[in-house]
């Protein structure tokens, strides 16, 4: 007798990327801004004088304003998804 082959039938699995997107429209319109805020403090920063209040005293605000509040909630601002519970 013949021995008779049996074909194994496989499954691909379909394996999630770990690189999604996880920023939204609302997270880059955030980081263009905090871009742009960035932009004003060095500008402001180069102010002639030297001694320019604006150049030593709201610049430095401006600029960690950018860093310290509007970069970090473009990094992590997410929307909340509403969940329909119905019973």
């Amino acid at each position: 007798m013949m021995a008779i082959k049996k074909k194994n039938k496989t499954v691909k699995k379909v394996i999630e990327s770990p690189f999604k997107d996880y920023w939204d429209k609302n997270n880059y319109i955030l980081l263009g801004g905090g871009i742009f805020v960035t932009i004003l403090g060095f500008y402001l920063m180069a102010q002639s004088p030297w001694d320019n209040p604006i150049s030593l005293s709201i610049s430095p605000i401006v600029l960690l304003i950018a860093y310290l509040i509007i970069f970090p909630v473009a990094i992590f601002y997410r929307k909340k998804h509403k969940e329909n519970k119905e019973s």
